[in-house]
């Protein structure tokens, strides 16, 4: 009969992966600005990239070319989010498993991005009491989207829990 140590018996007991590591945001020290300084994501982490969205007309009944039919910067935003909220809903996550995010504004014809407009849109979703998870981001100026009036795209990287 073949023994075995009793540390090796004890090892056998032992489970077979290690318990679930957690996303860790990092703030920024001294700043309530509603990102994360960085944020670390464990090995093994299932991440989820999505697709760049863009907003959907805030009103449908508005010739398609006007800006009437797209909303501002804010309206732009608030519609983006929400269809990016949808999207990881369908695929069992929320906006508290975003962990990066990638914005380009537009600036309006003869005028500078709404920077505010943007940020007014975003903090309903990010830093809030009901969603205080805040993801690593960056805004970037470009010159024009795919439709013409567009002012707001995003994309987002979130981790599965």
């Amino acid at each position: 009969m073949k023994r075995i140590s009793l540390s090796a018996a004890l090892l056998c007991l032992l489970p077979l992966s290690a318990p679930a590591q957690e996303v860790i945001r990092h703030k920024t020290p001294g700043s309530d600005f509603p990102i994360a300084r960085a944020v670390e994501v464990p090995g093994g982490a299932t991440t989820v990239y999505v697709s760049g969205a863009v907003p959907q007309p805030a009103d449908p009944a508005a010739d398609a070319a006007t800006a009437e039919a797209w909303g501002d910067t804010k309206t732009q935003t608030i519609s983006v989010l929400k269809g990016i909220e949808a999207t990881l809903k369908d695929l069992n996550l929320t906006m508290g498993d975003v962990v990066k995010m990638q914005v380009f504004l537009v600036a309006p014809e003869g005028a500078a991005a709404d920077f505010s407009g943007f940020m007014e849109g975003y903090t309903q979703f990010f830093g809030t009491a009901d969603q205080p998870n805040l993801p690593a981001r960056s805004a970037m100026i470009v010159d024009a989207l795919v439709h013409p009036r567009w002012l707001v795209e995003i994309e987002v990287t979130a981790v599965r829990p």
